[in-house]
């Protein structure tokens, strides 16, 4: 899902994919995981048995996810809250001894993605704030995911479902968001253009004696070489070349009203 021009949330790829709470106990990090998922693209939020917690309240937190919030689904069960999911990725700092599939959170992004290109259901779980997910939920959950850290892995709930959701929303190519194209594309300068752009630089210079102590050649072979590694439009280097005339004009005016004001008797 992304955000219309009215904060409401269109359809996406990342529709498939749900984020799970088992037992959370804030509703602070209710509404910051809501946050979270309004900034990245996913719109099912589902909690296991949370905390009481007021919808008004949570808005109040996570302002402009009204939309989100409306559509909270709440379970008894762990199992109803993930029947409908076909790959349940579990984000836990605990290590166990059995040979579960660990995953990062990008590599479990990819996974993700893969089940909803099927149309499939999927969904990034994570656990209580005290102490995270219990063994026979993480029984459950097809992959275990760690986000890497130092040995103080101690992440805030919401803090490791926007790691979790940022790495989803980069799989998915940013799909979540459209970036406008600039109001009209300019052209590639010209050399001719380049070769005004420097001759003006030059002028410019000269005319503050830049070049009083250093060498001209040497200086104007730098910025040559600077403006070509930052590849300009059209539009970037007439703003530029536009400085250098400015510059010289104003030294001219400055001369012009020295010239004309009557010298002061001593």
């Amino acid at each position: 899902m992304s955000a219309s021009r009215h904060g409401v949330m269109s359809a996406t790829i990342l529709d498939h994919v749900r984020v799970i709470l088992y037992e959370p106990q804030n509703p602070i990090n209710i509404a910051a995981v809501v946050r979270a998922m309004k900034n990245m693209g996913v719109g099912t939020l589902r909690l296991v048995r949370p905390v009481e917690y007021d919808p008004y309240r949570l808005e109040g937190i996570a302002h402009g996810t009204q939309d989100v919030i409306e559509r909270i689904e709440r379970y008894e069960t762990f199992e109803e809250a993930s029947a409908d999911c076909h790959l349940l990725a579990a984000f836990t700092a605990r290590r166990r001894a059995a040979r579960w599939t660990r995953l990062d959170p990008k590599q479990t992004a990819a996974r993700l993605l893969d089940h909803a290109g099927r149309g499939e259901g999927s969904a990034l779980v994570f656990g209580r704030e005290d102490h995270g997910l219990p063994n026979e939920i993480l029984d459950l959950c097809h992959v275990h995911v760690s986000i890497p850290t130092t040995e103080h892995a101690s992440l805030n709930l919401a803090q490791a479902a926007l790691i979790g959701l940022y790495e989803l929303h980069l799989a998915a190519g940013d799909a979540t968001r459209v970036i406008a194209p600039p109001r009209k594309a300019a052209p590639p300068p010209e050399p001719v253009d380049f070769e005004r752009f420097f001759a003006d630089w030059t002028r410019a210079l000269d005319a503050i004696q830049f070049f009083k102590t250093r060498n001209e050649e040497t200086i104007m072979r730098t910025v040559r070489s600077l403006t070509y590694r930052a590849n300009p439009d059209m539009r970037e280097l007439m703003l530029v070349r536009a400085m250098a005339l400015e510059t010289m004009h104003h030294i001219e005016r400055v001369r012009r009203a020295a010239a004309a004001s009557p010298p002061t008797e001593e």
